[in-house]
């Protein structure tokens, strides 16, 4: 299932090349990594809802998640440093493109009232973060298993160096942003 990634070399880079005139195949920006991050607030009360989560993410992921924890205290939310309150998975190579195929193909059109992804996310390095309000829209995540919605963030990074080159680059990818 390597249709992507072969896609991303024999289409994607001529194009790009051609568009940004780069002078060997090594300037043409590629997707570096993606990572799925899902904060879980109501782990400091409850940890089941953290392992609820570890548990959606690795299906979504095909990867086990690392368990992130919290830098600082933060008395208002009840939060002490070091308290778990969150896991992430960074994908890259194959399940990354596999990822990447299925977020595309599957999981963004069985959205409800789905628009298109917004151009604005961009960081102005390159890098793309998307919100997900529900992990439901992934097929893999059981709907009777789930505890709580809960949302997820994915952000692509990649080696372009402007908003506009890895716009280009996740656009040939098929990501669908807004007109």
């Amino acid at each position: 299932m390597e249709t992507l990634k072969k896609y991303y070399e024999d289409e994607i880079v001529p194009s790009l090349t051609k568009k940004f005139g780069y002078t060997t195949k090594m300037q043409v920006p590629k997707l570096e990594k993606i990572v799925l991050n899902m904060g879980v607030g109501d782990a400091i009360n409850d940890s089941k809802y953290l392992d609820a989560a570890v548990k959606e993410l690795e299906v979504i992921a095909g990867q086990k998640p690392v368990i992130t924890s919290a830098k600082k205290s933060i008395a208002g939310f009840k939060l002490r440093e070091g308290n778990k309150i969150g896991c992430k998975v960074t994908l890259r190579g194959d399940k990354m493109y596999i990822f990447l195929e299925k977020l595309i193909k599957i999981a963004l059109p069985r959205v409800r009232d789905f628009r298109g992804i917004s151009k604005g996310s961009f960081d102005g390095r390159g890098n793309y973060t998307l919100g997900i309000k529900e992990q439901l829209i992934f097929p893999e995540v059981e709907y009777d298993q789930v505890i709580k919605t809960r949302g997820l963030d994915v952000v692509m990074v990649t080696t372009a160096k402007t908003n506009e080159e890895a716009l280009a680059l996740l656009s040939s990818f098929g990501l669908p942003f807004k007109k």
